[in-house]
């Protein structure tokens, strides 16, 4: 039998408790899952790839099946067929959500047309965290812990400390 591997590709910036609970669930679906760690042209990282990493790999050390790699300035759907995983993880929080996920499904369709999207619906509590969000609220001064993995908390403490002096 093939070895079902799924990428979930994202900037990550930072890892929230919404991706961390969609790689759990991801984990149980699939034979190995891949955390690519990916430029998003659009956004101006607060992290680097390697801290990211870093971060996530603390994060999921407990998920044998789980791996994590920076892949930036890469297109998915060829990181996707370098790795061989036929499946992309996407979560998907609300309405907005599947509209881009459904379009960006589809430009990845064109890219590789056996590559198939799997979106996990977000858990009621934690469909309101983006990453985004969790940016402002630390940059300032505000609680994260409800919304991050307790290592993130801590690197966007010691990454935003200087900008509440």
């Amino acid at each position: 039998m093939t070895e079902r591997i799924a990428l979930f590709p994202g900037s990550f910036d930072p890892f929230t408790k919404g991706h961390l609970d969609t790689v759990e669930r991801a984990s149980r679906l699939f034979d190995r899952v891949i955390i690519a760690v990916m430029t998003n042209a659009a956004k101006k990282p607060l992290f680097d790839g390697p801290t990211k990493v870093a971060l996530i790999e603390t994060v999921i050390a407990d998920l044998d099946n789980v791996s994590v790699v920076a892949q930036p300035k890469t297109l998915t759907a060829n990181f996707a067929q370098a790795v061989g995983a036929r499946y992309l993880i996407r979560g998907i929080r609300n309405a907005n959500d599947f509209e881009y996920e459904r379009d960006i499904a589809a430009l990845n369709q064109t890219q590789d047309a056996q590559l198939e999207t799997v979106l996990l619906l977000a858990k009621q509590e934690l469909s309101f965290i983006s990453s985004s969000m969790v940016k402002e609220i630390a940059a300032f001064g505000g609680q994260v812990d409800q919304l991050v993995p307790p290592a993130v908390a801590v690197a966007l403490q010691e990454k935003l400390k200087h900008g509440r002096d």
